[in-house]
């Protein structure tokens, strides 16, 4: 980057090295997820070629969405819409047609159906686009979790921050993270799985009709076995899943995707089926035609240990009911991306990846429940399937990981202020940066002005809290102090580097006896005006103070100091400091309340109740002290200057010039005027944060 002829160097802040244990659709997702974050990403695939097997996949709106967030347009590949869901009984009778076009409006993203070995190369493309290294027939045999040390089938060993165990159903990475656990067992059904091309359904009058509208997923559903058919490749080829009892083909099926089968053995399993269904199995192409075991698994206790966490079919095989597997997948992956983000530290992982487990397990868990459910013989036809769409398809887990993220963020800033609106976190502040951490107003400059009368103790204390006896003056002389002060601030670090302006009222020789007796003693500010909404708003939620908006401009010349106060043009106060001589800084303290023999500022905190019917009642109403001895970091007075000719004058208004502030600025106007006993300016450094205000 240069700036004017000079060029800066950007440093690059280190990425965390990452080792993902297979290269199937779950671990390519990982792979773009961590790249795309910035991380160095080393997958070891055990297979030759690293292609997916199988014929099509589901990719509903829950993970579509996910797939265009790692740069992937699946109609590219061929992923056609899924317009209609058509449900037969075996004998043929139409039990269902649902039109989920037209029921598409209610998800950000399309349900769509692809062909699984293109969206398997879309991936990978995408993951060695993006500068993952892709290692094919190099089988992982042992992780060492606590040091991130992955050993391969040659004997080397390879060292990560993150090892991500995506080695599929028979993982060697689930065993390390629980050793001992019960391996993924029958669930009593097997599927035969073949393609057929659409055209040859639709050339056959008795077919035909099955297979006439684009995007129609069809389901045959028998007493102990369904068909399920649907098109992929846009709309060019029909993918079959034919769920049957295990028994009936236990001689060719195990829990691999690549078992032959024969056809006779598919027509012989469905031969109870209506013949127009039997027509279109006959179709079948021999040469293609697959058989695996469907293969469930107990719940898993823990998807991480130490540097090693599982994702996809690893840490949650999934059965094919509800064509979730690929996406659950995708979705680990897409949180795992998230909480792992860029600029990470090493020594940060293991509480992320405790993160990415709290984030993902009870969704898995649950999606897998609804799955066994779905795929039971006693529940065809009485399952609330919109109930299970609905958690399925709405959600989005990228946004999902991102907001826990920030919550689990926030969670670790336990003295960060907080303020309305929260929805958006810890506010930023006078007193906290958007992390929580301190201020630093050492750089910061200020500018004081201030004005000390005698004026009359009988109508100052009518500005005391109504209703409180805790509130007295220290003298019991009807003679009182008070002082207007106007501050101008610049150079502030949260309002990065600009300023803004207050003028207050600050009574002088206040007294605020607590409920045991106890004296603290103060300045008391019933009243701060402020130019600017943020110092306001921050001010009264983290302070208590009492603040109101107006407009302050401030004028200054060599020897002279003005300011003016007014609400959208109507000028209510005019204060002015003449014939200014500088004095000597050594016994000046910078105190912004008029008086440096002030000890604190008193206020009184109130917020009222929230309600029609709780009209006048608070939510809180209590004092608060600012001790000055206690400030961050404590003002340096630079320069100071006095004068004997100094005057203000105060313009009540009335309702309709000052529509919010008359009740307020006619009160301050009442203020007798017996005698200026001070005016000065005092400039310098450090402005205190007020962060030391507590109740009182």
């Amino acid at each position: 980057m240069a700036v004017n002829g000079v060029r800066f160097h950007q440093a690059v802040p280190p990425s965390l090295k990452v080792i993902i244990v297979g290269a199937g659709i779950g671990g390519l997702s990982a792979a773009i997820s961590l790249r795309q974050q910035g991380h160095d990403v080393v997958i070891f695939e055990s297979s030759r070629f690293a292609a997916e097997i199988g014929a099509a996949i589901h990719i509903p709106p829950n993970a579509h969405g996910l797939f265009k967030r790692m740069g992937i347009i699946l109609s590219e590949s061929g992923a056609n819409l899924c317009n209609l869901i058509t449900t037969f009984t075996s004998s043929g009778k139409k039990l269902s047609s649902v039109d989920t076009a037209a029921s598409s409006h209610l998800w950000q993203d399309k349900w769509l159906l692809g062909h699984r070995v293109k969206v398997h190369n879309a991936l990978k493309e995408q993951a060695l686009k993006l500068g993952s290294q892709l290692n094919l027939h190099i089988p992982v045999v042992d992780v060492d979790p606590e040091d991130g040390i992955v050993k391969l089938s040659d004997g080397s060993t390879h060292q990560a921050d993150v090892v991500v165990g995506a080695d599929g159903v028979h993982s060697i990475t689930r065993q390390i993270v629980v050793p001992g656990h019960p391996k993924p067992f029958s669930s009593g059904k097997s599927a035969f799985r073949f393609l057929i091309p659409r055209q040859l359904i639709l050339d056959d009058p008795q077919t035909r009709p099955y297979v006439q509208n684009d995007g129609n997923l069809v389901m045959v559903m028998g007493s102990d076995r369904r068909l399920v058919m649907y098109p992929t490749s846009d709309n060019t080829l029909l993918n079959f899943v034919c769920i049957h009892p295990e028994s009936e083909t236990s001689s060719t099926s195990t829990g691999d995707w690549n078992n032959e089968a024969n056809k006779d053995t598919l027509l012989t399993v469905f031969r109870d089926f209506h013949d127009d269904f039997l027509a279109i199995l006959r179709k079948a192409d021999e040469k293609s035609l697959k058989v695996w075991r469907l293969m469930d698994m107990e719940i898993l206790p823990s998807w991480i240990r130490g540097r090693l966490a599982l994702l996809g079919d690893a840490a949650h095989p999934f059965l094919p009911h509800q064509g979730q597997g690929a996406a659950v997948a995708i979705e680990d992956a897409a949180a795992l991306g998230t909480v792992l983000e860029r600029n990470l530290k090493s020594d940060e992982v293991r509480d992320r990846l405790s993160l990415y487990q709290d984030i993902r397990k009870a969704r898995a868990d649950t999606l897998q429940d609804y799955t066994r459910i779905a795929g039971r013989d006693e529940t065809v036809g009485k399952v609330d399937m919109q109930k299970y769409i609905a958690f399925n398809f709405g959600y989005n887990e990228f946004d999902n990981s991102a907001q826990r993220l920030r919550e689990w963020k926030w969670s670790r800033q336990q003295t960060s202020y907080w303020r309305m609106p929260v929805a958006f976190g810890p506010m930023p502040g006078p007193r906290q940066d958007h992390r929580g951490k301190p201020r630093d107003g050492t750089s910061s400059t200020f500018v004081t002005a201030s004005i000390k009368i005698k004026t009359s103790r009988t109508v100052l204390q009518n500005l005391f809290p109504p209703g409180s006896k805790a509130w007295r003056f220290k003298s019991p002389g009807t003679i009182a102090y008070c002082s207007f002060s106007q501050t101008t601030l610049d150079g502030m670090e949260w309002l990065g580097g600009s300023g803004y302006n207050h003028l207050g009222l600050y009574i002088h020789g206040v007294e605020y006896v607590k409920a045991d007796g106890s004296i603290v003693s103060g300045v008391y500010m019933p009243i701060l005006f402020e130019s600017l909404t943020d110092p306001i708003v921050s001010g009264r939620d983290e302070l208590g103070m009492p603040k109101l908006y107006s407009a302050i401009d401030v004028g200054r010349s060599t020897n002279s100091y003005n300011v003016t106060a007014s609400w959208r043009g109507q000028t209510w106060g005019h204060f002015e400091w003449n014939s200014l001589q500088e004095d000597d800084i050594s016994n000046t303290a910078g105190k912004m309340t008029g008086d440096d023999a002030d000890k604190g500022i008193l206020v009184q905190r109130y917020i009222p109740a929230v309600g029609r019917e709780l009209k006048g009642h608070a939510e809180a109403d209590y004092a608060v002290f600012e001790d000055f001895d206690g400030v961050n970091p404590k003002p340096r007075p630079e320069r100071t200057w006095s004068t004997t000719n100094a005057r203000f004058s105060i313009e009540s208004g009335c309702w309709k010039t000052l529509p919010t502030l008359h009740h307020v600025i006619s009160r301050l106007a009442e203020i007798p005027v017996y005698e200026v006993i001070a005016a000065k300016v005092v400039s310098g450094t450090c402005v205190p944060d007020v962060s030391g205000a507590v109740r009182i």
